[in-house]
């Protein structure tokens, strides 16, 4: 038995075999890409390749934020990071693969928010859609029947029903045909007004982050225990502006790190070291005349001049004292050693001597807060605790040229040793220098003496600027709200309709429809119902 024509499964007709689609040309392609691009389905995508993109930003250092570690990385890795470095590793937040995806979710964003919340708005101002011919067909269909009897002695039915559902906060409106009259309700439009401000907060959010880059700024800078930081572009040991950055937004503040307090995990022999808490104790002028004694804590950080102070680290800084073979003081300083890969605090740090000695001398150090002996070698050292219990300084020494008189800029944190000749250390006759507190020893070929007078603390600080975090904040408040909304709030549509019977009585028809899930659609049909007819069987009042 053969199948009608129009069959879902009859095969099509002949003619239609040969029907070719019409070639799409370079307009017809933008149009194409456009509507792929400002697509929902696309937008969730970039949303999601963004939050991938991201990643590696948290599993390598980044430039703007640890230039050091950085630095550090290519010296632990000197194959792996030239790879990274070209792919943008190091800088993931500003990259082209980053910023190709950030921009394109902002157009994409664009492009879903403003034709849906034109819809929306037009949605907002029409009239509810006009009650179905057939309401058997929707969900929660009941029919109740009102006596012929009881018609005149209470409210009219179609009036009662728009108070019923103006009660329950449903827009409505009146539909009339033949024989019958009908109320179409509908409600929960704030359900698609949470979706938009979801969207329209999300495009804020990255509106707000581009302009705290572009305007804001980073910057890191090692403290030693009674010494200053002044707010401005020298002081800084690294800075990382934004785009649009300007040294008037440098606030004038100065810090005084007046005493760093540590401690340690002294009981618990399996997390002995450990540290416990890190307090910087500080002073800080400005802006302005505002003098104050505050702490900066980890995750505690200072607010000030528009920025926020962070703690980020902290070391060891002994204070160091050269002089001559007159015994006049040529160098005298509280020198920062930066802790390497060890949770004991061994630190590496560069002590450079440029004038007062016969010769320019430059040191390499390691400094050992408790010091023990180095399973690694014979007579190496290393350090078991943290804290200051027993602490040595050994010292590399090499004389030559420094060169800090080339005019080209050197890093405190390094020494370059390729022109230098060793005086002291492994590859020499002479043992390294070592120093505890107070104690004082001869340089190498006579060239005077070194002292160490003691050991503070450091505290690496980074102050960070950013001028649309409370913008941030407010579009992140919003999109909570705008997804709880949208997630909550019910988008229905309930329709009354009375119908005349032969004999006088009136067929009451109840039903709805819901956009998306809604389990309360039942049970809101029959409490409408139920409030209708008791209100039509009261008595109206005179």
């Amino acid at each position: 038995m053969s199948r009608p024509s129009d069959h879902i499964e009859a095969a099509p007709p002949v003619e239609d075999a040969d029907v070719v689609q019409p070639k799409l040309g370079p307009l017809g392609w933008v149009r194409w890409f456009w509507r792929q691009l400002t697509s929902m389905r696309t937008a969730l995508f970039l949303l999601l390749l963004l939050a991938i993109a991201a990643v590696p930003g948290s599993l390598v250092p980044q430039r703007s934020s640890d230039p050091n570690g950085v630095t550090k990385y290519f010296t632990d890795n000197p194959s792996l990071a030239p790879i990274l470095d070209k792919l943008q590793f190091f800088d993931v937040y500003t990259s082209v693969w980053f910023s190709a995806i950030y921009l394109l979710l902002f157009a994409s964003l664009i492009g879903c928010i403003i034709p849906r919340t034109k819809h929306h708005f037009e949605a907002m101002r029409a009239k509810p859609p006009r009650t179905p011919a057939r309401l058997t067909r929707m969900a929660g269909f009941q029919a109740r029947i009102l006596p012929a009897e009881l018609r005149g002695r209470g409210r009219d039915p179609i009036d009662a029903a728009r108070e019923v559902l103006r009660a329950s906060r449903y827009r409505v409106a009146l539909y009339q045909d033949a024989r019958s009259v009908s109320v179409s309700a509908e409600r929960g439009y704030l359900r698609e007004t949470g979706n938009l401000v979801f969207h329209i907060a999300l495009l804020g959010v990255l509106v707000a982050i581009g302009v705290g880059g572009g305007f804001g700024y980073t910057g890191q800078k090692i403290v030693v225990e009674g010494q200053s930081f002044v707010n401005s572009l020298p002081s800084y040991n690294s800075f990382n502006p934004g785009r649009f950055f300007s040294d008037s937004a440098l606030a004038p503040f100065s810090i005084t790190v007046d005493k760093l307090a540590v401690s340690y995990e002294t009981r618990n022999k399996n997390g002995l070291g450990t540290p416990l808490d890190y307090t910087a104790h500080v002073t800080t002028v400005g802006p302005g005349d505002s003098r104050d004694k505050t702490v900066i804590k980890v995750n505690d950080p200072l607010p000030i001049g528009g920025t926020n102070v962070y703690l980020l680290g902290n070391g060891y800084a002994p204070t160091i004292t050269v002089r001559d073979t007159k015994g006049h003081v040529v160098f005298s300083d509280s020198v920062p050693f930066i802790p390497q890969a060890d949770p004991n605090l061994t630190s590496l740090g560069f002590v450079k001597v440029p004038d007062g000695l016969s010769r320019q001398v430059g040191m390499i150090g390691f400094f050992y807060p408790t010091v023990t002996s180095s399973s690694v070698g014979h007579g190496a050292l290393a350090s078991k605790f943290p804290d200051l219990r027993d602490p040595v300084l050994s010292l590399n020494v090499y004389s030559g040229d420094l060169g800090v008189d080339s005019g080209v800029p050197q890093s405190v944190y390094a020494l370059n040793t390729d022109h230098l000749k060793q005086l002291a250390g492994p590859g020499t006759d002479t043992k390294a220098l070592e120093l505890r507190p107070g104690q004082t020893v001869a340089l190498p070929s006579g060239l005077g003496t070194i002292t160490l007078e003691g050991v503070k603390r450091f505290a690496t600080l980074e102050v960070h600027h950013d001028p649309a975090q409370g913008w941030v904040l407010v579009f992140a408040v919003l999109i909570l709200g705008g997804l709880l909304t949208s997630l909550f709030v019910p988008r229905r549509r309930i329709w009354v309709k009375a119908v005349e019977n032969d004999d006088g009585s009136l067929t009451l028809e109840y039903a709805g429809l819901a956009r998306g899930e809604d389990p309360n659609l039942l049970p809101a049909i029959r409490a409408v119902a139920d409030e209708h007819a008791a209100l039509l069987t009261r008595p109206e009042k005179t």
